[in-house]
């Protein structure tokens, strides 16, 4: 049974609805018929109408696509529908693109993956002589930090002025120290991804955007991709994107010139022939295939899921090879699912959207999953004293990333900070517990207690007790006037109604929030500053962790 083009009327505009090739030994074995696929992905987007800003969605299996279709507008202001021929934008799902022509320019002899980056970028400082090679770039495990924390500490962050991949270079000529040796750890940064686009052009002698059309896109016929290199560039059924939330929305578009890390324009319909490429490599061949879906392994001999711009994971049982990606308010989800041939794209134009959480919805439509494995009463909970819960509450320290954990007990568990509540830290013995983090173990050596968190993929971290804020704070060792050697700022704490604020030319000022001893969480989101003291005690500088920016040092100057 197949099939044929079909259209459906929205309340105000004609939105097409794209059903091709599709046959009931394609679909999962609950024997969906078309009308029935596309009704129930239509329930999955019923939020999205007409008066919304929306998404766009693909779904392709055994190299056929079984639905295109998009939904909400695409321009709230001239009540323009989306469409299977708007165009959104990647957000950090152009990676994949990027590792993409690194590989072509491998296969052509031109460059290595684990070549030096300074032969093509000079003017990278060689850290003490620490090789950061391609690879790293591809799979955030250089130690580079990232741009955009970098910029949002200048007060220079996406909005402010007109980034590019040049900006990218500039900061990283300037700095001092790596988050960590390269290879050692992975910690996700853009800058890795901005600095490749720029080693595309220098090798190549074209832009990412030429070298990409005519490598890869002009090959596979993806009429309709390319790189957004030029802001202001007139680009045909382009999604404006929003934030915000009904009667209440506004533009947020990526102002900005700045690719490799993201910056990719496309359709659907595209996105689906690019992923069937990864299935079956007709262009790039069964290596560059193979090379992209590999995961990187550190110095240690860990293996990480990320790969090249891929991530490689598993939903409920399936093999998963994805990424998603934000960029301003567009939100995206590209996945496939090798061993059943699905592809799935989700992009949207809104930045309220979740587009992985839809596109495991629409997956699950055609995917076959293997039985649940019979649960097992559950272990999460053991039943201890209260005095054993209570000896580790207090105030923990990643001391790696300087992320603070403040933990409490209740007569049952340990509870820390969780968004807007609270999460319980559930016992499992006198020294363990499981979280929403993962599963912790405590230990006490020399008098001070520390606990050691795995994640999900046995990702470990460190955190060690610390001593809680003074009470009340004495702001007059804080105050002070404070500069960097790595970054183009001045940065000035103050005290103002008893409190301390970090104060940033031309008008920015941050509120200044105890976290423990001489640290202190900035808000706007730049991170937390832990002040250093010399013998004496005297305050001397400080240091600001931001997420993916680790240990930029700031001394007083006054």
């Amino acid at each position: 049974m197949r099939f044929a083009l079909s259209f459906r009327r929205t309340a105000y505009a004609l939105s097409p609805v794209l059903v091709i090739g599709w046959s009931r030994a394609s679909a999962q074995q609950s024997s969906l018929s078309g009308g029935d696929l596309a009704a129930r992905i239509d329930r999955i987007f019923a939020w999205y109408t007409p008066d919304r800003p929306g998404c766009g969605v693909g779904l392709a299996k055994n190299g056929r696509p079984l639905y295109i279709r998009a939904y909400g507008a695409s321009n709230l202001e001239y009540r323009v529908p989306n469409s299977d021929s708007t165009v959104f934008e990647s957000g950090s799902v152009a990676k994949q693109f990027t590792a993409s022509a690194i590989l072509a320019l491998q296969a052509d002899g031109k460059l290595s993956l684990d070549d030096d980056i300074r032969k093509y970028l000079p003017e990278v400082p060689s850290f003490g002589g620490q090789k950061i090679t391609i690879r790293h770039l591809l799979t955030h495990t250089s130690g580079l930090r990232d741009q955009w924390g970098l910029l949002g500490i200048e007060g220079r962050g996406p909005g402010t002025q007109v980034h590019s991949a040049l900006t990218t270079l500039d900061l990283m000529a300037h700095q001092k120290m790596l988050n960590f040796p390269p290879g050692s750890r992975y910690l996700y940064s853009n800058t890795g991804y901005a600095l490749a686009g720029l080693i595309v052009q220098r090798v190549s002698g074209k832009s990412l955007d030429a070298f990409m059309q005519e490598r890869f896109f002009r090959p596979l016929g993806m009429t309709h991709t390319q790189w957004r290199d030029d802001y202001t560039k007139v680009v045909p059924n382009r999604a404006t994107a929003y934030s915000g939330t009904d009667g209440a929305y506004h533009q947020d578009m990526p102002f900005t010139n700045m690719i490799g890390n993201g910056g990719v324009l496309s359709t659907m319909g595209d996105l689906m022939i690019w992923n069937e490429n990864l299935d079956n490599p007709r262009v790039g061949g069964a290596d560059y295939a193979r090379a992209i879906q590999t995961s990187m392994t550190l110095t240690s001999g860990r293996k990480i899921p990320y790969a090249l711009g891929l991530i490689n994971g598993s939903f409920d049982g399936v093999r998963e090879v994805a990424h998603d990606g934000s960029t301003a308010g567009y939100r995206t989800f590209l996945a496939r699912y090798p061993d059943q041939h699905v592809s799935v794209a989700i992009w949207c134009n809104y930045a309220g959207a979740e587009p992985a959480s839809l596109g495991h919805q629409v997956a699950s439509l055609v995917l076959t999953k293997p039985a649940p494995v019979a649960h097992q009463a559950s272990t999460d909970r053991v039943d201890v004293p209260a005095s054993a819960i209570a000896q580790w509450a207090g105030t923990y320290r990643d001391d790696f990333t300087n992320q603070t954990i403040v933990l409490r007990a209740t007569s049952s568990a340990l509870t820390a900070p969780s968004g807007r509540g609270t999460a319980q830290w559930l016992p499992r013995g006198d020294a363990r517990f499981s979280s929403p983090q993962g599963d912790a173990e405590f230990s006490r050596a020399d008098g001070k207690r520390s606990f050691v968190l795995v994640r999900a993929g046995a990702d470990t971290s460190r955190f060690v007790e610390v001593p809680p804020a003074a009470s009340p704070v004495p702001n007059r060792d804080y105050v002070g006037t404070y500069v960097s050697d790595e970054l183009d700022v001045q940065l000035i704490v103050a005290e103002r109604d008893g409190k301390l604020v970090l104060r940033r030319r031309p008008a920015d000022e941050l509120e200044l929030r105890p976290a423990y001893r001489d640290d202190f969480q900035a808000s706007g989101g730049l991170g937390s500053l832990l002040f250093a003291r010399d013998a004496r005690g005297a305050v001397t500088g400080f240091s600001i962790y931001a997420g993916r920016v680790l240990d930029v040092r700031f001394s007083r100057v006054k």
